[in-house]
């Protein structure tokens, strides 16, 4: 019998890029440097959507971004955060400060867990559509005539839209629901609901962004963090372009402002408006899923008042070049920016 012999792989080659030039991403928590909140810094080879990764960790475990300075020209990002923990202090707690650098440093090799929905149990189902008075009250009616638990749900309303995340398993077995024929029966009756919402004279009404859609998500089918949730909701209010205010809206004084930076081919963001948690963690949602490039940004943040400015181009490398895209950006995010903000009407 001839001797085969198989080539050897060393079991650590995938590792070799890391051992010759260290971690792809380098985190250092400082809790010495600063009076009253902990300096977080990542280094690291860039690529599109990175800063909005550390951003949702950082959200994901509650912490107040109070400060912020990011560059990401030629192919490294380098980030500094200033932040404080729920209650306002430094971080004190050393399995936090472990989980975060230990997330930030190798995020595949670290199962976020935060909220996780096993497919086995739930199943994840998105609505959109026009927003009416006692129409989350008439879903979760018809899901219980449909024999459905609401194990858990998120949703917003903004500018007479809205957009829900709900997770549903089945009444009797407490388990995911996944036969076909249930699920387009669910979709037909709370596509019915949303559609009593819906203007019978508008026309284009199935090209309408206020069309009902109900579906299953995909996006969420797996594990999802609240960020992951969040940011799924503002891609969704995004699509029944709630950025469009009626025309019966006041016309409020303007949060966001676009300036053009032509010596480097940049576009300038600037947004002031009111702090409040999460600001930050939906303004760069917003860029990102607007497929804009985030190169340099300054965060900041001061009694009751943020302020933030980000250097950004279009993915195809171009800045805003015309009035109405930045118009439409100006837009988007300030409906991102109100979409958590509740209003008291006396």
């Amino acid at each position: 019998m001839n001797k085969v012999c198989w080539p050897y792989f060393d079991p650590e080659f995938d590792s070799l890029t890391e051992r010759i030039y260290g971690p792809p991403c380098r985190v250092s928590i400082d809790n010495e440097s600063m009076d009253g909140c902990t300096v977080v810094k990542v280094d690291s080879v860039n690529k599109q959507g990175l800063l909005l990764e550390v951003v949702q960790v950082l959200t994901d475990m509650n912490l107040q971004i109070y400060k912020s300075f990011i560059s990401s020209d030629a192919g490294w990002f380098m980030d500094v955060f200033h932040v404080r923990d729920e209650h306002g202090n430094k971080l004190t707690d050393q399995k936090v400060i472990n989980y975060i650098q230990r997330v930030l440093q190798f995020p595949n090799n670290i199962k976020r867990d935060l909220m996780v929905h096993p497919n086995e149990q739930h199943t994840a189902i998105e609505l959109t559509g026009a927003d009416r008075p006692g129409l989350l009250s008439e879903i979760s009616a018809a899901l219980t005539d449909l024999h459905c638990n609401v194990v858990e749900a998120h949703a917003w309303s903004h500018n007479a839209r809205l957009a829900c995340v709900a997770y549903i398993s089945d009444q009797s077995t407490d388990t995911a629901i996944d036969d076909p024929s249930r699920l387009a029966t669910i979709q037909g009756h709370l596509t019915t609901v949303l559609r009593a919402t819906t203007d019978p004279n508008e026309k284009g009404l199935d090209s309408s962004p206020n069309h009902p859609d109900v579906k299953t998500s995909e996006f969420l089918g797996g594990e999802g963090t609240m960020t992951t949730v969040e940011r799924r909701l503002h891609q969704m209010m995004l699509s029944v372009r709630d950025f469009e205010s009626p025309s019966t809206k006041e016309r409020r004084k303007r949060m966001v402002k676009i300036e053009s930076c032509d010596e480097k081919g940049y576009s300038i963001v600037s947004i002031d408006c009111k702090d409040r948690p999460r600001l930050m963690f939906d303004t760069v949602c917003t860029l990102t899923d607007m497929q804009y490039v985030i190169f340099h940004a300054s965060i900041s943040s001061h009694e009751a008042y943020a302020f933030q400015e980000y250097f950004i181009r279009h993915i195809d490398g171009y800045a805003l070049n015309t009035a109405s895209e930045k118009e439409r950006v100006i837009n988007c995010l300030e409906a991102a920016i109100e979409r958590r903000v509740c209003e008291v009407i006396n």
